[in-house]
């Protein structure tokens, strides 16, 4: 079930499932390469050679991570042909990321906390 979050209004809401998925996702943004594969695939869908690239890592490594987040349901991937494109999975994974990234860029900067 989808709930806003307006919803949440205490902690004992949260159900273990929901704390599982969540811990999971986090878990993934643990790692560098992860993050740095899930900002590309906010520009679009890609294949694992131009993540490579774009991520300055090994194909293999890439794809390895890949797999991971897939599990995780971080990204997505379609064939077109004999090429595999991968994606983010949905709009809650590219607000999720972007916030992580924003709040990093505040703390690394020193710049105050938003009203």
């Amino acid at each position: 079930m989808h709930a806003d979050m307006q919803t949440f209004d205490s902690l004992s809401q949260l159900a273990d499932d929901q704390v599982r998925v969540a811990v999971t996702t986090f878990s993934m943004l643990a790692e560098p390469t992860r993050v740095r594969l899930l900002w590309c695939l906010l520009r679009g869908e890609y294949a694992v050679k131009d993540l490579a690239t774009m991520s300055g890592s090994a194909p293999s490594a890439v794809s390895q991570h890949l797999a991971k987040l897939r599990l995780a349901r971080l990204v997505r991937y379609r064939r077109e042909g004999r090429r595999v494109l991968y994606s983010t999975d949905n709009v809650h994974v590219r607000r999720l990321l972007e916030e992580s990234l924003y709040r990093a860029d505040h703390v690394a900067q020193g710049h105050p906390d938003h009203p």
